[in-house]
């Protein structure tokens, strides 16, 4: 689903920069009321593992391959305005070091792979847990099904955004019905990723999902014959047994080993975007990217030669980056919010 430079004219490009500007301004604020001193950190790493699963293309159909695009995942474990904000720095990273996603087309991707994936997610998300019993694996099938509908939702807004500021001149039924079509296809994949690794963090630390806040059901007592809430815990019990370093220390062994190890095994296909590029012809006005030179560029370490080794290292690196980018950036917010509560 990254968009390169040339698929879309200058002016549609500079119209959803303006947009994407103001959804990150925006976030940037929302963020200070979703992030406390417990999520910060683990916001930072969201973003890492995002960036880790993007590199792990998974087979579809007919030679096409699909990866994991995050908003879902983002919004329902940290919150929509911070899930923005993590995909939006997975995004930039990816840009800048490794020419992946075009730098003029930075406002189309953040648009519609950050802003749109985690809006859809999130409202289907808080619409299905109101309705859904309150429960643990209530969270997470909400999860699987916000995720589910957030793909297709992004394919139909490029759509769109081509219909309006497209460089070649195609069928744009053709095009929209092999974007869903496919993207329908990735979708069960992100839903499935999604779901497992929200109800992974839920079993061990539901406290720290923002997704599961004010859902776990009060303990309830008989007193003189009556039920009455049992007094809250002041330390949540999963707490006690995964503290919160634990738990960010293995994400982050899990992102590094899926960049660094797992990738060299991801699918070599195209991905969803680009096969219907080739396939219909959207690819014709394609641009070099301005990072084309950049020392690692397609995901690999230049003048390593070993393929598994430069690729690996280029994932390590990469997920290092935006872990620090990340975290810097979601401590900032944190610390800003503290400035203001203190003003």
């Amino acid at each position: 689903m990254h968009v390169p430079d040339g698929f879309i004219d200058a002016p549609m490009s500079a119209a959803t920069g303006v947009v994407a500007a103001g959804a990150i301004a925006v976030s940037l604020r929302g963020a200070r009321r979703e992030l406390d001193e417990r999520t910060a950190p683990l916001a930072g790493l969201v973003a890492a593992f995002i960036f880790a699963v993007q590199m792990l293309n998974f087979p579809v159909a007919a030679g096409t391959s699909g990866h994991l695009l995050g908003g879902a995942l983002a919004a329902i474990l940290v919150g929509p305005y911070t899930g923005v904000l993590c995909v939006s720095v997975v995004l930039l990273m990816q840009g800048i070091l490794f020419a992946d996603g075009g730098l003029t087309a930075l406002g189309v991707n953040i648009t519609d792979m950050a802003i749109t994936t985690t809006v859809v997610a999130y409202a289907v998300f808080r619409g299905l847990v109101k309705i859904l019993p309150r429960s643990r694996r209530s969270i997470t099938a909400a999860s699987f099904v916000a995720a589910l509908l957030s793909v297709p939702a992004a394919a139909l807004v490029f759509t769109l955004l081509y219909a309006l500021g497209g460089t070649t001149d195609v069928s744009l039924g053709k095009v929209a019905t092999a974007m869903i079509g496919v993207h329908v296809l990735i979708g069960v994949g992100e839903a499935a990723i999604t779901a497992l690794t929200v109800g992974a963090v839920i079993a061990v630390r539901p406290d720290l999902v923002y997704g599961a806040r004010g859902l776990e059901q009060r303990l309830k007592l008989r007193v003189d014959g009556e039920l009455v809430d049992a007094p809250r815990p002041l330390e949540p019990v999963a707490a006690r047994d995964t503290s919160r370093r634990k738990l960010w220390i293995g994400g982050l062994v899990a992102s590094l080993v899926l960049a660094g190890f797992v990738s060299f095994y991801a699918s070599s296909n195209p991905d969803g975007l680009e096969k219907v590029a080739a396939d219909q012809g959207i690819d014709r006005q394609t641009k070099e990217h301005a990072s084309a030179d950049s020392p690692l560029a397609d995901y690999g370490v230049r003048d390593v030669e070993d393929a598994r080794l430069s690729g690996g290292l280029a994932g390590v690196i990469g997920v290092g980056v935006t872990v620090v980018a990340g975290t810097g950036v979601f401590w900032a917010v944190r610390r800003r919010r503290g400035t203001s509560q203190v003003a």
